[in-house]
């Protein structure tokens, strides 16, 4: 794939470099190349070259280390115009002020905020509601069977399920949810032109934008009001706070949910002894959670954390102004966190629990307890529902979408039975 994106050619790859390939057409392959590239492996993104770590243990140190931070212009590829706005990475980096791109006690600040406006008590609030939504899909499920029994698992059931239930707790109108889902996979995909890319974020600038101040004159019971109005920890959100949280947030949080979902249910009807057991109830469905997150993670990479000094891992050195990227694939399937059959799916493993999924640090995930809840009511209620549901194609027919950062497939056909 040739993407003219640099405003000047990106160092050699140079013996070892792993490319991250983004049409994502082996993804097993390249998890398996970047743990035998070693803890820290070089990386090709796109042409622009980075680390990225592929341990638990090294992993953990350095999502704790002060010394890795998100801002931009820590970048020393940034800095010297060899990365560009061209680039097709650039909006999952550079992507406005929020939590997700400042450090410190900004980032407390700003995470403070969002923390009071997705609390536990919140959660418990609306599950009534996303197992409403669960119902209802399903019967829409039901009824979008073809004349041969087929019907595609992700766009009728894993895929609006997450963005009604972010939805809602953003106070967006339905009507908005399909502009919302085709304007984010856009975003993602790397078949997307950068021109068009950079017009798809400046939409969702204007659509955020709008969406704070009506909720600033008109404040709901919703996430973004709240985060409008909170109060505690210091000075309000600004506007441009808000929209950037929001904008992260819904992306974060309907992605990942999407590919946990169908990732569990892939495994499950890949390994029928282990989903009898479940069906059984002698394992429970948070063990098949954690072992999908762990086993099949919904992000692959996450982009990026810059170097402020030279950080010495193992035999190798970061060094200041190159940026790191997390491979969460990878690291999940750590051989020595996970054991020698740490590529095998087991919902009794020991260690299942003890994985990164999520993040660690200051910068977990502040939606990974939503992203629990949702699958939690999803996939039992699916299996309860249609307990002969199964492959409508080969598994190895079914194909990945062509995004670097998430792992999402193209389509999930299955038959109801």
């Amino acid at each position: 794939m040739n993407c003219p994106h640099t405003a000047a050619a990106p160092a050699d790859r140079g013996a070892g470099t792993v490319v991250i390939d983004p049409m994502v057409q082996d993804l097993d392959g390249e998890t398996a190349r970047l743990r035998d590239a070693g803890v820290l492996a070089r990386i090709d993104l796109l042409g622009v070259p980075a680390w990225t770590v592929t341990r638990h243990a090294e992993a953990r140190q350095l999502l704790l280390d002060p010394r890795l931070v998100k801002d931009i212009d820590a970048w020393g590829l940034w800095q010297s115009g060899v990365v560009t706005r061209a680039w097709p990475l650039i909006g999952m980096i550079d992507a406005g002020r929020s939590m997700f791109t400042v450090d410190g006690a900004e980032h407390r600040r700003l995470r403070t905020k969002t923390s009071q406006a997705l609390t536990p008590r919140r959660l418990e609030a609306i599950r009534p509601e996303i197992e409403r939504f669960t119902q209802e899909l399903l019967d829409a499920l039901d009824a979008a069977q073809g004349d041969d029994g087929v019907v595609d698992l992700k766009a009728v059931f894993a895929q609006p399920l997450p963005m009604r239930v972010v939805g809602m707790l953003m106070g967006v109108d339905e009507s908005q949810h399909a502009m919302l889902t085709r304007q984010y996979k856009a975003f993602f995909s790397m078949l997307t032109p950068q021109d068009e890319r950079l017009a798809l974020l400046a939409e969702l600038d204007v659509f955020y934008t709008d969406l704070v101040r009506e909720k600033t004159a008109r404040p709901t019971d919703d996430l973004t009001s709240a985060l409008i109005l909170a109060e505690e920890g210091g000075e309000p959100l600004t506007e441009e706070e808000v929209v950037g949280n929001l904008k992260a947030m819904v992306a974060a949080g309907h992605e990942t949910t999407i590919g946990l979902v169908l990732n569990a249910v892939r495994a499950l009807l890949s390994h029928p002894d282990q989903l009898r057991t479940v069906l059984a109830g002698e394992v429970g469905w948070d063990a098949v959670i954690e072992e999908t997150l762990r086993w099949d993670t919904p992000t692959t990479h996450l982009l990026m954390r810059f170097a402020t000094e030279d950080i010495t891992v193992g035999d190798e050195v970061i060094r200041k102004g190159e940026g790191l990227v997390v491979s969460y694939r990878a690291i999940g399937r750590d051989i020595e966190q996970h054991g020698a059959d740490a590529d095998a799916f087991d919902i009794t493993r020991p260690t299942r629990n003890r994985h990164m999924t999520f993040g660690h640090g200051p910068h977990i995930c502040p939606g990974a307890a939503l992203s629990r809840v949702e699958a939690g009511i999803a996939l039992p209620a699916l299996f309860t529902r249609f307990p002969g549901l199964r492959l409508a194609v080969p598994d190895e027919e079914i194909t990945r979408l062509p995004v670097m950062t998430q792992n999402d497939m193209t389509a999930f056909p299955v038959l109801l039975g």
